[in-house]
């Protein structure tokens, strides 16, 4: 395999690194505005609202990202495992193996006969390749990585955070709630609409969910504050 080939990702590594941005944006966004409106609501200082909002950004960010390294590297680690089983199986029960392959086509449509002759040929141009590809969806070579999954959480947590923090800060008091509400609002709408697209689910029900979870956090965390 050419260095070339090695470096090139399959699909369900870029969902992977996708999918650990969108969950950590939004993550930083409720985790923060959370804390923000607890915190404005008891005292007016920006300077108190800062700080206490930049960490928990902080917080929040490493966290996410901490717990998508530790996610991702079992599954990189099952994957791993899968193969070394397949691998051994292979040379002690190749008819099996075999089998499963044929059965695989057979599935798909293709007749038993011809199910076989793919499967025979497969087997034996690559075995550890096919069986893999066929009981898994495992590419050899191709784990999902821990690493990219962790710091695109990290970031885009950060990022996604950074939009209620911004606005609670950096708004003129008199408009600082309505702004920060609506930067919420549409930060949560667009990782909404994102995670939609990359699951090719329903995005006006993604958007809506989301929207809807975002409000309800505000107004948790506004009503924990009017306690304080």
């Amino acid at each position: 395999m050419t260095k070339k080939n090695k470096s090139k990702q399959t699909m369900d590594e870029k969902l992977n690194t996708l999918r650990a941005g969108v969950l950590g944006s939004n993550d930083g966004i409720l985790t923060v505005v959370g804390v923000l409106f607890s915190v404005a609501i008891a005292t007016t200082d920006p300077f108190t609202i800062f700080i206490a909002g930049l960490a928990d950004l902080l917080a929040c960010a490493f966290s996410m990202a901490s717990g998508e390294y530790a996610s991702v590297s079992t599954q990189k680690d099952t994957e791993k495992s899968a193969v070394v089983k397949e691998n051994l199986l292979i040379k002690t029960n190749f008819k099996d193996e075999l089998k499963v392959v044929q059965d695989f086509y057979i599935q798909k449509g293709v007749s038993e006969e011809t199910a076989y002759k793919i499967a025979e040929d497969l087997m034996h141009k690559n075995p550890l390749k096919t069986v893999v590809s066929v009981k898994y969806n495992i590419q050899i070579g191709h784990y999902l990585n821990p690493w990219e999954a962790a710091f695109s959480s990290l970031f885009a947590a950060a990022l996604g955070g950074s939009f209620p923090l911004l606005a609670m800060t950096l708004t003129p008091e008199p408009f600082r709630w309505p702004v920060t509400i609506l930067s919420v609002c549409l930060s949560v709408a667009l990782t909404g609409f994102i995670s939609a697209k990359l699951g090719d689910g329903n995005t006006k029900e993604a958007v809506t969910r989301n929207v809807i979870v975002g409000i309800i956090t505000m107004i948790i965390h506004y009503s924990l504050g009017m306690l304080l």
